[in-house]
């Protein structure tokens, strides 16, 4: 039996930033030094989710946004029936009937579906999980030659 020996998730910390546009710099920089990036890892820490509310939500809004993801689906559906059509202006017919029978259902069902909710959720939002920092890691065999290639890194600005 071989043994091993256990090291962190990703190497040995050898940078650390604020955002993951700086660390992402930095390991387009070492590529660029023609440094082995497949040693490399970026991980994040601190993690926190943020959720940005963007609006009320009402049955108006609801019943647009069920009706109108309703009604792609029904135009899909109906393209793809009417490519079969046997007639030559039978097509025009399937396509308006699957937006009209899409727009219908997908009403119908975003209407179930808030009515459901009893108003817990009455509002739209963005989700996001963002790091609180960015640590650039590496493979230990190679960590002081990353470490000097971003020491040159942050002195550039």
């Amino acid at each position: 039996m071989s043994a091993s020996v256990s090291m962190p998730l990703g190497g040995v910390q050898v940078g650390s930033f604020d955002s993951y546009e700086q660390a992402q710099a930095a390991v387009d920089y070492l590529a660029d030094q023609k440094f082995a990036v497949e040693n490399v890892t970026i991980i994040g820490s601190d993690l926190r989710q943020i959720e940005r509310v963007t609006g009320r939500l009402t049955w108006g809004r609801v019943l647009a946004a069920g009706a109108a993801g309703g009604a792609w689906w029904g135009l899909f559906v109906g393209l793809l029936l009417g490519i079969f059509a046997v007639e030559s202006g039978a097509w025009i017919g399937s396509v308006l009937t699957g937006l009209l029978i899409g727009l219908l259902f997908g009403a119908l069902f975003a209407a179930i579906g808030y009515s459901a909710s009893r108003g817990r959720r009455d509002f739209t939002s963005t989700s996001a999980v963002v790091a609180g920092r960015y640590d650039v890691m590496c493979n230990p065999a190679r960590a002081e030659e990353a470490r000097a290639h971003l020491a040159r890194f942050s002195l550039r600005g």
